[in-house]
């Protein structure tokens, strides 16, 4: 749920990623792990200037617990990089791979929501979009070959429909 709400008020287009972490907190209970868990990460991304010593911070407080795919260690990491990187769509992808546990998961949901942030598809950078060519392979009925950009506006408009 807090990854949803996350997804949803950054595709808004109207908030920086601060609020739509906030607004993702919204929906899970105050007192649970996980909401223990983000809170402490976004402190700790916003205390430290060096992102390993966050990594270290997380791992020393969740790698004894939790297997490395479970969403707590995961969704903490991922909103450390978001926060570190204020968004910023490189920045954040790296940040959440560098850390480790569930990269291609922590990868794409951190990308998924910085790249909302930057608004369109031509924000993000070629080095990341051009050897993609626009171009979507998947097994998804009506969706192989689609363009990103046509996703892209397709996911909007339906974050505006009533």
């Amino acid at each position: 749920m807090f990854t949803a709400a996350t997804i949803a008020t950054a595709a808004g287009g109207e908030h920086d990623v601060h609020t739509c972490l906030r607004t993702g907190l919204t929906v899970v209970p105050p007192r649970s792990r996980l909401a223990r868990a983000v809170h402490h990460a976004i402190r700790l991304a916003t205390g430290h200037d060096d992102f390993d010593t966050v990594v270290d911070e997380l791992h020393a407080s969740h790698s004894a617990t939790y297997h490395w795919v479970h969403a707590v260690p995961n969704t903490a990491l991922i909103v450390a990089a978001l926060t570190h990187a204020n968004g910023d769509f490189s920045g954040s992808i790296c940040r959440a791979v560098s850390g480790g546990w569930d990269t291609d998961s922590g990868g794409a949901t951190a990308g998924g929501i910085a790249a909302l942030l930057a608004g369109s598809p031509s924000a993000l950078p070629d080095r990341w979009t051009a050897p993609l060519k626009n171009r979507l392979s998947t097994s998804v009925g009506d969706f192989d070959g689609i363009g990103f950009d046509t996703l892209a506006q397709l996911t909007h408009r339906e974050t505006h429909r009533s």
